[in-house]
């Protein structure tokens, strides 16, 4: 077997591919790692193929002798590249797929921004059946066009797909850093976008945590994921016939609750929680379905996460930085 990894050099990339190899499960599977900035490092059974997935050569010789492929590629707010690495990258992966007699199975790693994640309220949990809302950006957008897209390769083509639906990917010290009151803000909200300046900059001459409150009220609780238990959850999925033509929510059991967390820090770290409200909505990824069909469980619940991101050190040459494309 011969698996295709796509934004290889990604955090979820550099996670997986050292975990795959590892694997006693694969131990005959080679990879292919398609980067394009950045790099992996090498290793037995792997092979790089450097390029952009709008290149139709660099797909054609990245898709040689594939049986499955792992797409983890992805731009953010890049409207100027959208099209041509998020969609067109797409459809050259899915129609080299379809007419390889080797194909097998088709894995795409999406987002909780297909279903507008804090920026649409829901009254029930999310489930895999919930409507495709993204909320405004071209992100969120992409996102929707690729889940219907390999859908419809599976419908069109009888392409075997499955498609795992992530929230916020933590790894680190992310969390501690997304929680961060100064310039070190490692994803958002960007505090001055939500918090006047002279309550800022008082916070900020402090030791505080945000803790922030919803649309009504309530403490937030938005859902989030470590990249362990997504890598494991994608192992799971790889070669598994259950998880054909099956989309998964991937999360932790039960969101982050903001107000929960401020009181971890500061009975640990002796922060004050500041209150700050939002227009977000308060939501739930329902992982119900991957436990069941995936035989798949999250390792990292709140206390572990709050734990391991505080406790991280970054070494000099591991910067908190992420790029797109990968």
């Amino acid at each position: 077997m011969r698996l295709l990894v796509t934004g290889a050099a990604g955090k979820v990339g550099r996670v997986f591919i050292p975990a795959f190899l590892a694997d006693s499960r694969f131990a005959d599977w080679d990879v292919v790692a398609l980067c394009h900035n950045r790099v992996v490092e090498p290793a037995d059974r792997l092979t790089i193929v450097r390029g952009s997935l709008s290149d139709e050569a660099v797909v054609a010789e990245a898709m040689a002798g594939v049986t499955h492929v792992l797409h983890l590629a992805a731009v953010k707010e890049s409207p100027e590249l959208v099209f041509d690495v998020a969609l067109k990258g797409l459809f050259l992966l899915l129609e080299e797929f379809r007419r390889s007699l080797d194909a097998r199975q088709f894995i795409l790693l999406s987002g909780d921004c297909v279903v507008g994640h804090v920026f649409h309220a829901y009254d029930e949990p999310i489930t895999e059946a919930s409507a495709r809302k993204a909320y405004p950006g071209c992100y969120a957008l992409t996102k929707v066009l690729e889940e219907t897209m390999l859908e419809q390769y599976g419908i069109q083509y009888g392409v075997s797909w499955s498609t795992l639906r992530a929230p916020w990917i933590m790894e680190k010290d992310d969390f501690r850093f997304a929680l961060d009151l100064g310039d070190a803000q490692f994803g958002g909200p960007p505090w001055a976008e939500i918090v006047d300046e002279i309550s800022l900059r008082h916070y900020r001459n402090g030791r505080h945590v945000p803790v922030l409150r919803d649309a009504r009220g309530n403490f937030l609780k938005r859902n989030f994921v470590h990249v362990d238990d997504l890598v494991a959850a994608i192992l799971a999925t790889v070669g598994n016939p259950r998880a054909h033509g099956q989309l998964f929510n991937i999360a932790m059991d039960q969101p982050v609750d903001y107000g929960a967390v401020g009181e971890m820090l500061r009975a640990s770290n002796d922060l004050e929680p500041i209150e700050i409200d939002t227009p977000f909505h308060s939501n739930w990824l329902d992982n119900s379905k991957a436990r069941m069909v995936l035989g798949w469980a999250p390792e990292v619940g709140l206390e572990q996460l709050v734990d391991r991101a505080w406790r991280y050190e970054r070494e000099e040459n591991d910067p908190r930085v992420v790029w797109y494309p990968g």
